[in-house]
This record gives structure tokens, sequence and C-alpha cells, in this order.
């Protein structure tokens, strides 16, 4: 009974550990697959959707597989299956760092995408039929468990009757229970510890690409510890002239082998496996958006703070003639996500853009208030600062804000701005922030990240425009960047309805200036829009800000508008997104 019990044990505690894997390989894919192309719960539907597809597929093709080899086909599905997922995770990071022909379909692309999450879905679906055979072909059964386990299956188990004969006609069974039902209870519970596992730590602690090298190494040793205490299989020599399919035991062992001391060093070394590889996959993004050749990018550093992946990086112009983008061949940049927020040749030019040209429209005193949402690099303070305004700044990622405030790359715009005497900062959720403040302001500045996942769709909804207009006062207006019009109508139409359907009625769109190529020709930097739920004045031109004066041939003939309403688009809302309002980037 010793040996039945402690082979129970094992079969348990593969069980857990397969069924870990099994399910945190759905949520690295799914976080992956947002990562690549926006679309938080679009990619996790259809992910979650893909994987219990191909996971039923496999379970039903489990009964085909040898009976009489059920020990050497688990062994093989746990081989498989710790050397697909990587290389399906890194298929996906491959597709989204070279250069597609435009001549490939993108419903080719999408597909090749998602064949990972098929694969590891189906190869997990072998394993716990697999191992049901194996307990019930051990004679092991409830009794042969350990006695901690029975005890602790036996309450719970007890506690379950009892609720359930609130509600149903309930006959309790006596005696042994199958080993379906003890290696499917653990099934459970190896799921509900990777999701909790890596929600809390694994994701935030280490990232997606130490992470599935973390679950491909607990397969590769789920499958050694299998054949070491249970192992009696004969395994064929490893002859060349043996027929393929008697030679893969000995073949997959090696590999196996393989697999586990690799994945042990990368996982010893995670922080600079990650390091590089997130470098190599961004660097290669970054020069794709460009012409072939054109320019080259090197990431200088990455932090993840709770609420974004921080890239700073510099961008060197190695393509051919003059450099249509910036001064000089070399510059800093800063990235958001996916999304560039600040190079060093226009920094100050979108935040004029976003600051001094709306200045124009209020008095420079204390007694304009001006709320900005955003603004972790306390750029646009900085701005507002000149003009002596009240502001209140509203951010939710404190860690962010405190790294900006002693970088060399931000406190050279910022210029210790955070200390400002009129500035009070909260650290909270814009939306969340406007439905509890009574405040009003003159000015709302929205300096956010552009609308490329899930997680920013709530500040481009109807009901946090609603909240802005509701905290303005009777002059009061709202600024805002926004993407060209030309390059992503489909954004921009969704944008425009939802801030018409807040009760914005009157638009004044703008572009910053600026000559950024020193080539004695201003350029358009950014786009920009006031938003006003009414008539309001003018822009001031003669009595403006310094740079609106500078560029007062641009400024001078922006007029007011009616907020345009275009037919068949969907307003995004917190409770109906329109996903039409995402980037991809």
């Amino acid at each position: 009974m010793a040996k039945r019990r402690t082979g129970t044990t094992t079969f348990l505690a593969l069980t857990f550990v397969v069924s870990f894997c099994s399910f945190v390989y759905e949520f690295v894919y799914s976080e992956l697959l947002t990562v690549m192309y926006g679309e938080t719960v679009t990619q996790y539907v259809i992910t979650v959707g893909l994987y219990f597809f191909s996971l039923g597929i496999g379970a039903a093709l489990s009964d085909d597989l040898n009976p009489d080899t059920h020990g050497g086909n688990f062994f093989r599905t746990e081989v498989f299956l710790a050397a697909v997922a990587p290389a399906g995770f890194l298929l996906v990071i491959g597709l989204n760092s070279v250069r597609i022909p435009p001549a490939v379909p993108a419903e080719l692309l999408w597909v090749v995408a998602r064949l990972p999450v098929v694969a590891v879905g189906f190869l997990s679906g072998f394993e716990l039929p697999l191992l049901t055979h194996m307990v019930d072909e051990l004679g092991d059964d409830g009794e042969a468990a350990p006695a901690w386990l029975r005890r602790l299956g036996g309450r719970v188990h007890g506690s379950v009757i009892a609720v359930l004969r609130l509600f149903w006609d309930v006959e309790r069974k006596t005696g042994t229970r199958s080993g379906l039902s003890v290696v499917l209870a653990m099934d459970y519970v190896g799921g509900l510890a990777g999701a909790v596992l890596y929600a809390r730590v694994l994701y935030p602690g280490w990232g997606l690409i130490p992470t599935i090298f973390v679950l491909a190494l607990l397969n590769a040793v789920a499958a050694l510890v299998f054949i070491v205490r249970f192992g009696e299989w004969s395994w064929t020599p490893l002859d060349v002239r043996a027929p393929l399919v008697r030679r893969v035991p000995t073949v997959l062992l090696v590999v196996c082998l393989l697999l586990t001391v690799s994945y042990g060093g990368v996982v010893a070394k995670h922080d600079a496996a990650d390091e590089r590889l997130s470098e190599l996959y961004l660097e290669q993004h970054i020069e794709n958006e460009y012409q072939p050749g054109a320019m080259r990018a090197q990431v200088v550093s990455q932090e993840t703070t709770p609420y974004q992946h921080v890239i700073r990086y510099k961008r060197t112009w190695t393509g051919a003639g003059p450099n249509p983008y910036f001064t000089g061949d070399t510059e800093r940049c800063l990235r958001l996500g996916s999304a560039i927020q600040m190079c060093d040749s226009w920094a100050d030019s979108y935040h004029n853009g976003l600051v001094d040209v709306p200045m124009s429209m209020f008095e420079h005193g204390p007694e304009t208030k001006v709320l900005v949402v955003g603004g972790g690099d306390w750029v646009a303070i900085d701005h507002l600062r000149k003009y002596d305004v009240t502001v209140d700044q509203v951010d939710l990622d404190a860690e962010f804000m405190n790294r900006t405030k002693n970088d060399p790359f931000f406190s050279r715009w910022h210029h210790d701005s955070y200390e400002y005497e009129r500035l009070n900062t909260t650290i909270a959720d814009g939306y969340q922030y406007l439905r509890k403040t009574d405040e009003r302001y003159d000015l709302v500045l929205l300096d956010i990240p552009g609308a490329t996942n899930d997680d920013l769709l709530k500040l481009y909804s109807k009901e946090f425009y609603g909240s802005v207009r509701r905290h303005l006062t009777s002059d009061g207006v709202l600024v805002t960047w926004t993407y060209s019009a030309d390059s992503y109508p489909e954004h921009h139409k969704a944008f425009v309805n939802t801030v018409g359907a807040a009760g914005f009625t009157r638009q004044l769109p703008y572009w910053a200036w600026e000559d950024i190529d020193s080539d004695g020709e201003t350029e358009r930097i950014e786009r920009f829009y006031v938003f006003a739920p009414g008539d309001r004045r003018p822009l001031g031109v003669e009595n403006g800000t310094a740079y609106v004066n500078r560029y007062a041939d641009r400024y001078r003939d922006r007029r007011w508008q009616p907020v345009p309403h275009y037919r068949g688009v969907r307003v995004n809302t917190i409770f109906h997104p329109n996903y039409d309002i995402l980037i991809d980037t």
C-alpha cells in the first residue's frame, strides 16, 4: 500500500505541475498577442476559445494512443510541450520583428500567430487522460492517496455535499473514488494555482519572456521525474539504422535533457535573457517603422512599472541624403508600451502645442485653473508654470513619476517643475478622480498615451469625456492630442463621435509647428483639438503666448467649427467598447 500511495502522490504532483503549466501558457500567449496586436479583450477571448477547442480535440484523440505505452506517450507529450511552447512564443515575436511583404495576406498572419495556442492546447489535451489511465492501471484510488490529502478531500467534499443538498437531491457515495476524480481534482487545483501565481508573481515580477521558459522547464522536469519514477518500459538503443518510430524514445530523452539544461540556464540568468531578447525585438520593431535601412535603433534602458512598459532608446539616421526627421544623426526617444511618446527633436514643440497654444485663450495668473490628466514626465507642468496658473495634476503611475523627477532625459525638459508651488498632484485614475472631485476647470489637458490597448479605452470613452465636460467652467475647454485623421480614419471617426456624444459641440483643430530638421522650413509636428460644449472665445494671436506669436501666420485663421458626426460609426463606451478607436502600432 505504501508503494501505491507513493505512486499516487507522484502522479498527483505531476498532475498539478502539468495543469499549472497548461493554464499559464494560455495566459502568457493571451498577453503576448495583446502586446503585439492590441485589443486585450479580443485576444484573451480568442486565445481561451482556441485553447479549449484544441484541448478538447487532444483529449478526444487521446483514446487512439496505444494503451500499452501510456507512460511513453505522457513522456513524449511533456517533451513536445517543453519544445513547442517557447518556440511558438518566439514565432509570434518573430512575426512582429521582421518586415512582412505586403503581398502576404493579413488573415494568414493572424492564423499563423495563433498556431502556437492550438499546438499547446492540443498537446495539453493528452495529459489528463493519460494520467487518469495510468492511475487506474496502477490500481490506485482515493484510498491510496496520502492521508493528509484524504483528510482534506473528505472535509472539502463533505462541505460541498452539504451545500448541494440545499438545491439538489443528493446521494453521497461511500467507498473509494475513481482515478479520474482524484486526478481531475488536482488538475483544477493546479489551474487555480497557475492563475494566481501568474497574476501575482510571474507576470509582474518576471515578465513574459522568463515565464515562458520557467513553464517549459517545468514540463521538461516533469518528464524526467516521470521516467525516473515510472520508467519501466524498455528504451531502444540509439541505432541510426533502426526505424524512426523505434528511435524516438531515446532521441527524446536526449532532447529532454538538453532542454532541461538549456532552460535551467535561461531561468538562472532570466534578467539578462529577458533584457537581451526584448531589446532585440524592440530595436527591430522600431527600425521597421521607417524605410528599410533608414534608421537604426538602440535600446538604452527599459523597465516595467505596474501600469506601463517604459523604453528609452536612441535612433540614428543611417539613410542616404539629408535627415528628414531631426537635426544631426542621433537623438534620444521615449516609448510607453508600443507608442512613441517623446523625442529630443520635438519634446518642446509637442508641449507648445498642448499647453502654449490653448493658454492664448486664458488669463495668465492663479485665477486660471488647469487640470492635467497624465503628464507623468512633468514637462507639461513646466510649460504651465510660465503662466503662473493653478494646476491640478492626476496620474496613475506614481513609480514612473518618481523616476522621471531625476532622470537626465526628462529633467532636461521639466526643470524640476514638480516643485511648482501652485501644483497639486494626485496619484489616481483620471476617470475616478473626476467622478469624485467637485472642482471646475478653465482648461483640461489630456497628456495621456495614445489609444493602443484596452487599458486605455476608459480614457477614450463617452463616460470619461462626459465627466470632463461636467467639470468645465462656463468658458472651459478640453485640449487633447490625437492621431491624424488621414493616417487613422477609423480611429478618428470613432473618437470624434465619442467626444460629440459626451456633449462637446464645438472643436478647434490645430497643429504644433517646428523646424525640427533646421532646414529653414517649419514642419507640422502633432495634431491637437480644443473641444467645448458651446461657443468659446477665439484663439488669441496678437495677445497670445510667445509660441503663438512666433507662428502667428499658422494660427491667425484658426476658427471654431461644429463637431462632426459620422453615420454608422458607434460611440466608444465603457460597457460597449468600439475597438476601432484603438490604434495598431
